[in-house]
């Protein structure tokens, strides 16, 4: 490979939710450029890599200005004029370059939008797309079966209801374009039913979802399976439910989940029995970070009752292959959401799905909730043959760049891609 790195820009920019983050461009010596805007989350695990924010009064202490002079006046001067070899030489330099081990020092994303950005430039120096350069060899692209947000709560729609998303899962859909259709298809179908109860003010969440005050957790559950329906779509058979609780969010200091929106606390025991009857009367195939980070006893004992169903850990994880491997070892959840940013660069991630892959758990590439009009996350779906993915709803063009870059590369590519379809996922057979 042998990629000279004779240029770095970088700028301050803008994520989804209108708050900075860092924009980066690397130039190789035969011109090709690579360049990346990356994103941020909300509901952030305590365990993830470390964001470089400015503090003060500018942007409420959330800029990024000192990220982007330490990428130009640090960063810069060690990658410009040298010869990497490989992705894993280039983010091994920007981990050295940190010296600690969650990047609270140069910041994640500042050592991602390097990582991201030199990715790019190489596929570019090859003529390639990205998720060509990175496939394995001798595999196709994996066109990734989507998890489509319908309807949000928690940090994503200031609490209407306690959990933080709902989404459509087209397990039944026989290509990606007919999985988007019916995805979008469910989300008017959830306006609909919106509208027949009068909730004529549906906002839309940071990741496009639909958003209202429901009377319960349980009726935004029953909301979608009615939009499934209005939908003309079975649910169940044709169109599941993925639910992401995010639970930190619900956790109390005295280790009781509790339900702001009901006025109710509940212990793990019975918050696990209450996650089991919504599994007992709805379609649902995946539960993402459906307990604490740190609450791995609960996990355990959740893990052994929720046989045939999707245990993902977001929070639980973040994408880093240490937790991933304790999870492992102790039994604890069956998938992992992949996240670049929360673990500093595309090698660190990339090591946590392989892990994730060794021991036969599912993996998940998702955006976050503020992301950015970048499809590159798309392409490491592709490449890394994730199975699944999840970057929000049909709404909301840094949702839709995505959703976009595998519509294009379904009708480009044709029979030379795979589409993972229902068998990325376990799905429950009977409702």
């Amino acid at each position: 490979m042998n990629k000279r790195v004779v240029q770095l820009q970088a700028w301050e920019a803008f994520d989804s939710r209108g708050t900075p983050t860092i924009g980066c461009e690397v130039t190789l010596a035969d011109g090709s450029s690579g360049e990346c805007v990356v994103p941020s989350g909300a509901s952030t695990g305590t365990y993830e890599a470390h964001e470089l924010r400015d503090g003060g009064p500018r942007y409420a202490g959330k800029g990024t200005r000192r990220a982007v002079g330490l990428l130009l006046s640090e960063v810069g001067p060690a990658v410009v004029e040298q010869a990497f070899a490989s992705q894993e030489e280039m983010d091994r330099l920007l981990h050295d370059l940190d010296g600690t081990d969650n990047c609270s020092r140069l910041g994640s994303n500042t050592v991602l939008a390097v990582s991201i950005a030199f990715a790019i430039a190489t596929a570019n120096s090859h003529g390639v797309a990205l998720h060509r350069d990175i496939l394995p060899p001798g595999e196709a692209p994996l066109i990734p079966l989507p998890m489509v947000n319908v309807f949000s709560g928690g940090a994503h729609a200031g609490g209407s209801v306690d959990i933080q998303d709902l989404l459509a899962v087209p397990v039944g859909a026989g290509s990606f374009s007919e999985a988007i259709n019916w995805a979008w298809r469910v989300r008017a179908g959830t306006a609909d039913a919106m509208r027949k109860r009068g909730l004529t003010s549906m906002l839309v969440a940071d990741e496009g979802g639909l958003s209202a005050t429901l009377s319960s957790n349980r009726d935004a559950l029953a909301l979608l399976v009615e939009g499934i329906h209005l939908s003309g779509l079975r649910p169940g058979e044709e169109v599941a439910i993925a639910v992401d609780i995010a639970a930190n969010q619900l956790l109390d200091r005295d280790g009781r989940y509790t339900l702001a929106s009901e006025h109710r606390s509940l212990s793990a025991a019975e918050w696990i029995s209450e996650l089991t009857e919504w599994l007992a009367a709805f379609p649902i195939v995946s539960l993402e970070d459906p307990l604490g980070e740190e609450d791995w006893a609960s996990w355990r004992d959740l893990t052994k009752r929720m046989n045939g169903i999707q245990l993902l850990g977001d929070d639980l994880f973040v994408t880093n292959d240490s937790r991933l491997e304790r999870g492992i070892e102790t039994g604890v959840a069956n998938a992992v959401l992949i996240k670049p940013n929360q673990v500093g660069t595309l090698t660190d991630a990339h090591l946590a799905l392989q892990r994730a892959k060794a021991a036969s758990y599912r993996t998940v590439i998702s955006a976050r909730s503020g992301d950015t009009e970048d499809a590159w996350l798309s392409e490491f779906a592709m490449g890394w043959r994730t199975g699944q993915i999840k970057v929000g709803s049909t709404t909301r063009s840094e949702r839709t760049a995505k959703w976009n870059r595998l519509l294009k590369w379904e009708s480009v590519l044709g029979d030379a891609a795979e589409y993972a379809g229902a068998g990325a996922i376990r799905v429950r057979q009977a409702f």
